[in-house]
């Protein structure tokens, strides 16, 4: 699947219009919420029902206006959030199960379609959404190029490989995304090389060469504006309008940091996967680490997760596998001789009494990372470890927001 996004530009009535799209679609998700707490709901066609009883309500007129597939579509995300608190539940994990919450007003919110209350022009210039809201055309993208994202073309896809298109509404404006349904596939020549990679805070990461990728920090050089930017916030009246216009200034900032950091980790991960065979990586748990107060702000900004996401959807792309491996004693192993050296986080520098072997400390643990992935690659159980090849997972899961 492949997902492609660009602006939608109308009038200002349109966009309210829109809002209330997706106004609506939030209430039928957190009707639903509510009928599974009280009892109503137990299964996924329960909350299909649901739908038809909200719509056939005539104290909820507003709900009949939004097309029928967007309600089931808005439905199913209701039953994602109940089933995955279900799932938890069975799994018996620690601490908070996830148990389904009320979505409340958010400048971020979407609406979702499926195969109708929309139409593209002839010439994929222009949307139309054609439910009651009667939200009307608009121009998909802000420079009259509306049919090219990139190097991508929506000619190049029939109609009906468009299975959804989900409107989301952001601090900057307001955004089409088509969910298209095509696997992207790129050839790419064998050169040999395997890599091993060791993130970190200092260097965004080290490899098993020792080449280092300096962290470029976003959030940090941007940091002093953003904070004159809260400042001006919590000076505003509350529900005044000079408040609001400082709150989409400060949302506009936070896009820019993480626009720009989603597009470096994107061309990184492409580059390692493009001159590489074989990548290995830790499979670290990025929500855990962030619980040390110290370090999650610098953590976030490094966006560890994005860089093996991207690794994984470009490896899925041009068949490379990437192996996630537990990243236990890679720092501590001497990659030489595997002989346990402990040491402290603030020794950079890996010297084994046991060898004589000499090395960076995050090069010593990239080594060892390769290694242990090898060493996967080469049993049966190994593999269950390689999301690029086996196509398990996307890059984007529709049932959630996209950043």
């Amino acid at each position: 699947m492949l997902v492609y996004e660009t602006k939608l530009k109308g009038t200002k009535d349109q966009y309210e219009k829109l809002d209330d799209a997706i106004r609506t679609g939030k209430f039928v998700r957190n009707s639903i919420i509510r009928a599974w707490i009280d009892g109503g709901i137990k299964s996924k066609n329960d909350t299909y029902k649901y739908c038809k009883t909200l719509s056939d309500n005539p104290d909820f007129p507003w709900v009949n206006k939004l097309n029928s597939m967007a309600r089931q579509a808005h439905a199913e995300r209701a039953w994602t959030a109940i089933n995955r608190f279900y799932s938890n539940c069975k799994a018996k994990i620690k601490g908070k199960k996830g148990y389904p919450k009320f979505k409340t007003f958010q400048v971020r919110a979407t609406v979702e379609y499926k195969t109708s209350g929309w139409k593209l022009s002839e010439d994929r210039r222009y949307i139309t959404f054609t439910d009651k809201f009667k939200a009307g055309r608009f121009k998909l993208s802000p420079n009259g190029d509306a049919t090219r994202r990139g190097s991508r073309d929506l000619h190049f896809y029939q109609l009906n490989q468009i299975k959804r298109v989900r409107v989301v509404r952001r601090h900057d404006g307001y955004y089409a995304q088509f969910l298209i349904d095509h696997i992207r596939e790129e050839e790419k020549e064998l050169t040999g090389q395997q890599i091993g990679l060791d993130v970190g805070l200092n260097h965004f990461y080290t490899d098993s060469f020792g080449n280092k990728v300096d962290n470029p920090r976003f959030l940090r050089k941007d940091e002093k504006r953003i904070k004159k930017l809260q400042r001006r916030l919590s000076k505003k009246n509350k529900g005044g309008k000079n408040r609001a216009k400082a709150r989409n200034r400060l949302g506009r900032a936070h896009l820019k940091v993480s626009r720009r950091r989603n597009d470096w980790v994107c061309k990184l991960a492409q580059r390692v996967i493009q001159s590489n065979d074989l990548v290995a990586i830790e499979n670290l748990k990025v929500c855990n680490m962030v619980k040390n107060h110290k370090l999650a702000k610098s953590i976030n900004d490094a966006s560890w997760y994005a860089f093996r996401e991207w690794l994984q959807y470009f490896g899925t792309i041009y068949g490379v596998p990437v192996i996630a491996v537990e990243p236990k004693y890679t720092s501590q192993n001497c990659s030489n001789c595997d002989e346990k050296v402990v040491k402290a986080l603030s020794t950079r520098t890996h010297k084994c009494h046991h060898c004589g072997y000499v090395a960076d400390r995050d090069e010593n643990a990239a080594i060892n990372i390769l290694k242990i992935a090898k060493k996967q690659l080469s049993n049966t159980v190994g593999h269950t470890e390689i999301k690029a090849n086996g196509r398990e997972r996307p890059l984007f899961d529709w049932g959630n927001s996209i950043k």
